[in-house]
């Protein structure tokens, strides 16, 4: 007879809420051995007491079919002494301070708790809050870990009998699944509306579908906040929520009851399909139909639509009764966060929704959607929250705990411990009070319940950003300025994995430069402490400052008239400016007199910022082909130019490309974009299509890029590029860099776990300033 064995097994990763410990009593039971698993605060221990082979078998069932929402990030095993126990036994949590457990995102609902839900037969049947130890609600809802019910905002609720059998029965699917409840028990769902006053008490959700059936908008109440629903088929349910919401063009994400509705409204490639299945269910942008039902105001403009499934049991009671598609958008005024609490929605959204669809399950964390993308054959995150926050990034090496605050825009925080980054969920554009304040509950949150006190905060080196002020605010901690666009090209690196230098090409719309002036087009050499600016985009002067951003035109003058300024002859270069405009699009949409006063503005130098942004060209080129002259929305300029491409041959006749001048500048490459624009407008003279001149602009980027990358491994030895920034949002070009680098036999790094915009900035931040702390 084999001789008895003993083994102690550490798990980490996120092994807590998933059903980790009913799975381990299951399998250990199967195999006849004896011990016990608990819950610590390092993530879970096991003991386990038998044959050797019996063991063996455990062991290979532990790390290759765990449960499928969990992930282990490490294991260590060791022998130890045997104890001669009678049972295999679930203990309760062990606490202790240095914690180190990660924290489960929130899921969608699993098939089994649907299937429930829409069975007559089931106790649960039709109960909104139905879950078990495979999904729901998770980080929106701990206080504290370990992850137990009286650290989550569900103690507020007692289980009734049956619940509790469920519950304590480690064979059942609801062990210890902190979130149990029923229609008894547990939390419950009412409708009022903007006075408070109650609608549809017999069936509030058959009411709420009544009101949106109707056209009404209704505030529902989900995991992260409330969302603002209308029937997207409606043009005037749609326009008069934009109105309401104050939210003029920018997309409004969907919701539809399955797979096959999602495809009537998109074409869906096989990974779109995926994400949209996965338990993350974020939005997921994917191209319109031109057959779909969509309002036209869902997404404006747009040759994209956001998407995404059902991922709560209220979600899917409302969806099913019929709807081909209802906007599920944030249940916010544009430019607040997401509103949480009952009371709370009804004064800040008590003139935008119709109806409030609530309920009393409190709501410990703020939540956005998640948003993300399919480019180059890999996801691309453009916002990060729920259903993937609070998972880390994990990095090469243990560095020291730093806070790191983000930028303005798209924020979001960061805190490091040992090898790991957490970010927070998408905070918002730092802008006024409402979201200053979510971003410090937010950083409040992660210290408390990951007990992490940082020993240095990083922000951008941009004076003005709340982010900044606040950090430098701190009088307990020092504080580490972090460039903006190194921050980039670190954020890749690191979740990438990496620390060696790369040739970094970090573009995006604005990003303040150690020199004072506003970067944004930076091929940068860089690693994850020093970087050197090794090219840029010659500067450009922004009339107005930030206005050049949200009225593209001003930049359209600044790069035209870059081309007659003789920094002498005012007159002249006034005259050379009209004479190169002369018919062009832009020139017919504004009064001259308004044209006359930037030129003004440019000569003598009052509030015109330089910059070297790749995103001001963008909006230059987008507004002189007269796509976009003001924009609603961030960005919105540069998306459009990209909209506007088609695939479509170079005529046979036409140098296939933009010239754009490299010259040598103090050590840098400097790049100047006079000649790409003097043959734009000579494209827009010819009246060539805005499809044709978007597609020869992108192209020629992608050519010059290759070129200054191949210069640069020519002189420094470098053979990978990192690909960071919001410009790296734009398809083409993420997908056209990516193969033709390779082509090139160049290594490409790029974002897969943390958006290429600013919500990934504070990870580049919090990794540098961790490594020069170290």
């Amino acid at each position: 007879m084999a001789s008895t064995r003993r083994k102690k097994i550490q798990i980490q990763g996120i092994v807590q809420g998933v059903g980790f410990r009913p799975f381990v009593y299951r399998e250990a039971v199967t195999e006849n051995l004896k011990g016990f698993v608990s819950n610590t605060s390092h993530g879970v221990i096991v003991e386990v007491e038998g044959e050797p082979g019996a063991i063996e078998r455990f062991e290979e069932r532990l790390e290759k079919h765990p449960p499928v929402l969990s992930r282990i990030t490490n294991i260590e095993t060791t022998d130890i002494a045997c104890k001669g126990e009678p049972e295999f036994r679930i203990l309760s949590s062990i606490e202790d301070r240095d914690r180190t457990t990660l924290i489960s995102p929130d899921i969608s609902i699993c098939e089994d708790c649907l299937r429930e839900c829409f069975d007559p037969s089931d106790r649960r049947f039709r109960y909104p809050f139905i879950n078990c130890t495979n999904c729901g609600p998770r980080y929106t809802i701990i206080e504290a870990l370990p992850y137990d019910r009286p650290k989550t905002t569900m103690s507020a609720f007692t289980m009734c009998a049956e619940c509790q059998r469920e519950y304590d029965d480690p064979l059942n699917r609801r062990f210890h699944a902190q979130p149990n409840a029923c229609h008894a028990c547990g939390p419950r769902v009412w409708l009022v509306d903007p006075e408070g006053k109650p609608h549809g008490e017999k069936d509030p959700i058959s009411a709420a579908v009544s009101h949106l059936r109707r056209g009404k908008i209704v505030a529902v109440k989900g995991i992260g906040g409330f969302h603002l629903a209308c029937d997207a088929t409606s043009e005037d349910g749609v326009s008069e929520l934009r109105s309401r919401k104050g939210r003029e063009e920018k997309p409004l994400a969907v919701m539809v009851p399955d797979l096959e509705s999602a495809s009537r409204l998109g074409h869906l490639s096989s990974k779109e399909q995926d994400i949209l299945l996965s338990p993350r269910r974020p939005i997921v942008l994917v191209r319109k139909r031109l057959s779909s039902l969509l309002a036209e105001s869902v997404a404006p403009r747009n040759a994209y639509v956001g998407i995404m499934l059902p991922y709560t049991p209220l979600h899917y009671l409302i969806l099913r009764e019929g709807f081909a598609a209802l906007v599920m958008t944030s249940g916010n005024l544009s430019e607040e966060p997401i509103a949480v609490g009952n009371q709370e929605a009804l004064e800040r959204l008590g003139h935008v929704a119709d109806f409030f669809l609530m309920h009393d399950r409190e709501i410990c964390q703020r939540s956005d959607d998640s948003v993300t993308r399919i480019g180059a054959g890999l996801p691309r995150p453009v916002r990060r929250s729920r259903g993937t926050v609070p998972f880390p990034v994990f990095l090469r090496k243990e560095v020291p705990s730093v806070l790191a605050v983000g930028g303005e825009l798209k924020n979001t925080v960061c805190l490091t411990k040992g090898d790991r980054a957490f970010l927070s969920q998408h905070i918002g554009d730092l802008e006024n009070a409402e979201t200053l304040g979510f971003f410090e509950e937010c950083v409040d949150h992660l210290k408390r319940i990951l007990r992490i006190e940082p020993v240095a905060v990083a922000h951008d080196l941009h004076p003005d950003y709340l982010s900044t002020q606040w950090a430098l605010d701190l009088e307990d901690l020092p504080s580490i300025a972090i460039q903006h666009h190194h921050a980039h090209i670190a954020a890749c690196l690191a979740e990438n994995g990496r620390e060696d230098p790369v040739i970094g090409l970090s573009l995006d719309g604005t990003g303040y430069g150690s020199d004072g002036n506003v970067w944004g087009g930076e091929i940068l050499i860089a690693d994850l402490l020093h970087y050197e600016r090794a090219g840029h985009f010659a500067y450009r002067p922004m009339p107005g400052g930030a206005m050049a951003i949200k009225e593209p035109w001003r930049m359209a003058v600044s790069y035209v008239y870059a081309m007659v300024d003789d920094q002498g002859e005012t007159d002249s270069a006034t005259e050379a400016f009209f004479e190169l405009m002369g018919g062009l699009p832009l020139m017919n949409s504004l009064p001259h007199e308004r044209i006359s006063g930037v030129l003004r503005m440019m000569q003598r130098g009052i509030h015109v910022p330089l910059t070297s942004s790749l995103g001001r060209l963008f909006d230059g080129v987008a507004s002189l082909i007269g796509l976009r002259h003001r924009v609603a929305f961030e960005g919105q300029a540069a998306m459009e130019l990209e909209m506007a491409m088609k695939p479509a041959p170079i005529d046979a006749g036409t140098k296939e490309e933009y010239e754009f001048v490299i010259r040598e500048e103090e050590n840098a490459l400097v790049i100047d974009p006079d000649s790409a624009i003097r043959m734009i407008l000579q494209d827009i003279r010819s009246k060539r299509s805005e499809s044709f001149i978007s597609l020869r602009f992108h192209s020629s980027l992608l050519s010059l890029f290759v070129e200054i990358c191949k210069r640069i491994r020519g002189r420094r030895g470098l053979e990978i590029v990192a690909l960071s920034g919001g410009c790296f949002q734009n398809l083409y070009l993420i997908e056209g860099l990516s193969k033709r680098l390779g082509d090139e036999g160049f290594e490409v790094l790029t974002h897969t776990h943390v958006p290429s915009n600013d919500g990934g900035l504070s990870l580049g931040q919090a990794v540098i300033a961790s490594y020069q702390l170290k």
